[in-house]
């Protein structure tokens, strides 16, 4: 097990109130197909209740948190609290960074040049997708467990990679529960694409009902953008099309009441006249930021690509089919100004500060073939391992009916279909949702 803390700041064992922090360190080939080439570090941070012993540490199961993204990092806690706190009522938790997010050997503007030209950095992030994940976890798994499958829960793009790892190593696993992340096992970027349209159309509209006053401020910055070149703190150029994509918080839980007061920062009379806020566009900029988790745009069509077609900024080409979209139109035939969600375009690649040196790294990846399978469809008709999965029944991110069609082709998978939850119910409901979960995948729900 490697479990040598180094690199700046990197520590073994801290104390939280009610918990215990440990880092740990694990080197893994960056192409599993050629263990002795380039190597990667990845890091993951241990969680166990603060009073457990380390008898009772040892004799504990290993529960694995795989995040939503891609390219974000695992949680970082504060305390017990969410389905963290349940998990450690019987569990021994580790919050993966999986590779190239967080403090696994990171993949941003600053860090991507030493892989040498956009050709070669587009080849070494072709390595990052969920298949590589899983066996990095394999790898993980029988340094920390001694061999013992474990407990994986997927939170979103997690829950892809759980779907891949029942598929190709399900040997290494006890129990997957998964939230908001069943994946369409033959399902297209396209097709992920036409079916997320409409719903981002239904999301703004609904947010509009709640908040009628919010259709005239956002037409209102639509109007004021199309017309003044905006530049947020970060160096983001704000367009209608980019601020378009605050409609992302209308996935979480209490996404439709921060946007709303987002929106009421929104204008400042100033000696020019009527401005954005500089409060709304710090606000602003936090929602569209990709300075920490640029694979969220470089690597999100990918995780959709399983056969020789490129990708081709899918979202983007999609997009034609729905003219509605069009938020400088819509203000002109004063119509209600759609916002979008977690979709991707090339012109983001303009607009955000972050991703403009990372421009044809990311047209590479748009155009690139040959991306193989992830879901292995006839070994999943032979699952034997338990597990239970959240569906949020009109979840912004994940279409519900790709979702429940995968459900249906894993044997016995069992399913929570709720709408009380949006995709953060794991976040938002916390043990109530991971006592569900399990007591499904134990066969003991009532």
């Amino acid at each position: 097990m490697d479990t040598a803390p180094e690199g700046p700041g990197a520590t073994a064992t801290v104390r939280q109130p009610g918990l215990l922090l440990t880092d740990h360190h694990f080197d893994v080939p960056l192409d599993h197909k050629a263990p002795e080439g380039m190597r990667i570090r990845l890091y993951g941070r241990e969680v166990v209740a603060a009073d457990t012993s380390e008898a009772e540490r040892e004799r504990l199961p290993w529960l694995l948190y795989l995040q939503g993204g891609p390219g974000f990092g695992a949680d970082r806690p504060v305390g017990r609290s969410g389905w963290l706190d349940r998990a450690l009522d019987e569990y021994r938790v580790l919050l993966l960074d999986q590779r190239g997010t967080g403090r696994s050997t990171p993949a941003t503007r600053q860090t991507l040049p030493l892989r040498g030209t956009p050709e070669q950095q587009a080849d070494y992030l072709a390595h990052f997708r969920a298949d590589a994940i899983v066996r990095d976890c394999e790898l993980i798994r029988t340094r920390l467990t001694g061999g013992r499958p474990w407990t994986v829960l997927g939170q979103s793009f997690g829950g892809f990679c759980a779907v891949t790892y029942l598929s190709y190593a399900p040997e290494g696993l006890d129990t997957v529960l998964i939230t908001g992340g069943l994946p369409g096992l033959g399902t297209g970027a396209d097709e992920v694409y036409r079916a997320a349209y409409p719903r981002m159309e239904r999301k703004t509209l609904a947010h509009y009902d709640r908040y009628p006053g919010d259709a005239d401020t956002v037409r209102r910055v639509v109007r004021h953008l199309a017309a003044h070149d905006e530049v947020l703190p970060e160096g983001t150029r704000l367009t209608p099309e980019a601020f378009q994509q605050v409609g992302i918080l209308l996935g979480t839980c209490d996404g439709s009441h921060r946007l709303h007061h987002l929106l009421e920062d929104a204008f400042v009379e100033t000696v020019s006249g009527p401005r954005l806020a500089d409060a709304f566009a710090e606000q602003v900029a936090a929602v569209l930021s990709r300075a920490g988790s640029p694979l969220y745009t470089l690597l999100h069509e990918s995780v959709y690509a399983q056969d020789d077609r490129a990708t081709a900024w899918s979202a983007h080409r999609v997009r034609e089919a729905f003219p509605r979209f069009d938020a400088v139109r819509a203000v002109a035939e004063d119509r209600p100004v759609l916002l979008t969600g977690e979709t991707v375009h090339p012109w983001m690649l303009e607009t955000h500060a972050a991703l403009r040196p990372l421009r044809r790294t990311a047209e590479l990846l748009a155009e690139r073939t040959g991306w193989g399978p992830l879901y292995d469809p006839e070994r999943l008709a032979r699952n034997t391992v338990p597990v239970a999965a959240a569906i949020y029944h009109d979840d912004l991110y994940v279409d519900t009916a790709h979702a429940l069609a995968t459900a249906r082709a894993i044997r016995g998978l069992r399913t929570w279909v709720t709408d009380e939850f949006e995709h953060d119910g794991v976040r938002a409901g916390g043990r109530r949702v991971m006592d569900r979960l399990l007591a499904l995948a134990r066969d003991t729900a009532t």
